[in-house]
């Protein structure tokens, strides 16, 4: 056998890099993705427009929207839009802040890696930094939480975005809807409901205590509107069944014909008598109502919805208190429930069927308008953030100034814990607080104000109180908790676990090995997708 054969373990085409190469390429890819949502942080941030393949367009500034929309490929990269993802489930709001906050913190390893700082080092003071993080900030928490302080975290939630010109009636309506469905065990933002319309102007959302449902009425004939109205919900579709077997039927006399006919009318007729009987004046209904069914609805008065989605029959059943049948044999008066109105009103040029006046509603719709279905889908984003922040406040009760003031006081208070330190993991301390400060320097550029300047003004304030943020409207550094920029402490408690531990991982990996092979390649359906993509 020849010496020195090259031995091939991998794949012809694979790629693969190793070392400070790997390292180089995943931390250069969080630093471009972090530098692209940079520019949409805070009050002034910009937007993003973004276009698919098929032409349509998403105008947004909401961070997570904006990376769910690109078409990532870098492994890495989509390492942090999933910290993005993770931010926008557990509170709603602060997707930009942790994807920058984990783009500073490998940019700053970078510096450290140069300086032949080991990375696993460099991970370990990461780690302590950002338990010290948290800490610091239950001790800036402020803890006297009211209608006012959920007011002013909305408020602060929704500047700077589509929202902006009717944030204050739109952060009086969250406030109200997140209070409404909040029990002993937190606030489940699912019973929250946000319908949208365009065709007017963002002024005119409101809040529905109850559920609107974008169907229309089965038949012309029923009542558009029924005042004191009994609900039932159904699951089971009022038409004949078909059977389970095939069978044939043989029919020897039209009179044979007749009388199927009209035992299948009984049938349907029987069921709509139920109904009718247990009470109820109005039906939804999860499955189809066939045309005979909808005719003896209407001639007995009720009005009857088709097709409706399972998550509205479910909000329905928490917001008139009905109860959800499957069998119409076991429907009785106690399964139905209760609504002020039930109308079906004509929106836009098109027909929804509002359910309101539920005493106790568990349930509620946000009822949101504006222009055009751009500005209304941007106004939803802003509006879901919102309820996020909101809910997130009232599970914790604790909030903590905006404005870079919470960065600023951790990163001043990281600096002085990493002088007990010893050894190399302080410097990575060091980085993880200098990291920090991304937040207000990035607000100040966004706000087009000098960052140092705004930095060195900042530090100097925040030797007299941690309130201390900056007011990118006036340019100036001022007491946030009076300024009334408030954010729930969830959300830079989530952003800066999710930014430390995703860039910990990145940070840990010395080789990517990437196949170039398609899934055609590979004997797999290509519609399967597989395998890796190919480095940056």
């Amino acid at each position: 056998m020849a010496q020195g054969q090259p031995i091939f373990i991998l794949p012809e085409g694979t790629n693969r890099s190793v070392g400070r190469d790997a390292q180089r390429n995943n931390i250069l890819a969080g630093k471009v993705l972090a530098e692209t949502v940079r520019t949409t942080l805070g009050p002034k941030g910009m937007d993003k427009m973004l276009v698919d393949g098929l032409g349509d367009i998403v105008v947004t500034n909401d961070g997570v929207t904006i990376l769910k929309e690109m078409d990532i490929e870098h492994p890495a990269a989509k390492m942090l839009v999933e910290v993005a993802k993770t931010q926008e489930d557990e509170v709603g709001d602060g997707t930009t802040t942790a994807v920058i906050i984990a783009g500073e913190l490998l940019k700053k390893s970078e510096g450290l890696l140069d300086s032949d700082i080991h990375p696993t080092i460099i991970a370990m003071g990461y780690r302590k930094a950002a338990e010290k993080a948290q800490e610091i900030l239950d001790e800036i928490a402020i803890d006297d939480v009211d209608s006012e302080v959920l007011l002013k975290v909305a408020m602060t939630a929704m500047t700077g975005k589509g929202t902006e010109a009717a944030r204050e009636p739109l952060a009086k309506l969250i406030v109200d809807a997140v209070e409404a469905v909040a029990d002993e065990d937190g606030v489940d933002i699912d019973n929250i409901k946000i319908e949208k319309k365009d065709g007017a102007v963002v002024e005119e959302s409101n809040l529905v205590e109850g559920v609107i449902v974008d169907k229309e009425r089965v038949h012309p004939g029923m009542p558009s509107e029924i005042k004191d109205a009994k609900i039932a919900l159904i699951n089971t579709p009022l038409e004949v069944k078909e059977t389970e077997m095939d069978a044939e039927i043989t029919i020897t006399d039209p009179a044979q014909m007749q009388a199927f006919i009209e035992q299948e009318e009984k049938m349907v007729r029987d069921m709509v008598d139920k109904i009718v009987d247990a009470g109820a004046n109005v039906l939804f209904a999860q499955k189809g109502i066939d045309d005979l069914a909808q005719h003896y609805l209407s001639k007995s008065g009720v009005l009857a919805v088709r097709r409706v989605k399972k998550s509205d029959i479910e909000k329905l059943s928490r917001a008139t208190g009905a109860s959800v049948i499957t069998n119409l044999d076991d429907l009785t008066p106690e399964d139905l429930g209760n609504a002020g109105i039930v109308e079906e009103r004509k929106i836009s040029g098109e027909e929804m069927i509002f359910v309101e006046e539920c005493s106790g509603a568990k349930s509620v719709t946000l009822f949101v308008r504006g222009s055009t279905k751009h500005i209304v889908d941007e106004i939803v984003r802003a509006i879901e953030d919102a309820i996020g922040v909101v809910a997130a406040t009232v599970e914790d009760d604790q909030v903590v100034a905006g404005g870079g003031a919470p960065e600023i006081a951790m990163a001043k208070k990281l600096k002085d814990y990493a002088e007990s330190i010893s050894g190399r993991e302080q410097l990575a301390v060091n980085a993880f607080a200098e990291a920090l400060e991304i937040v207000p320097k990035t607000l100040a550029e966004n706000a087009g104000l000098d960052s140092i300047d705004s930095l060195v003004d900042l530090r100097a304030a925040q030797e007299d109180s941690f309130y201390m943020g900056l007011d990118v409207f006036t340019g100036e550094v001022a007491d946030m908790k009076e300024a009334g920029v408030i954010e729930p402490k969830r959300v830079k408690k989530q952003a800066i676990q999710s930014a430390s531990e995703a860039a910990e991982m990145i940070l840990r990996i010395d080789d990517v090995i990437a196949s170039t092979k398609g899934p055609e390649d590979m004997g797999m359906d290509p519609s399967m997708g597989g395998g890796m993509p190919p480095m940056m």
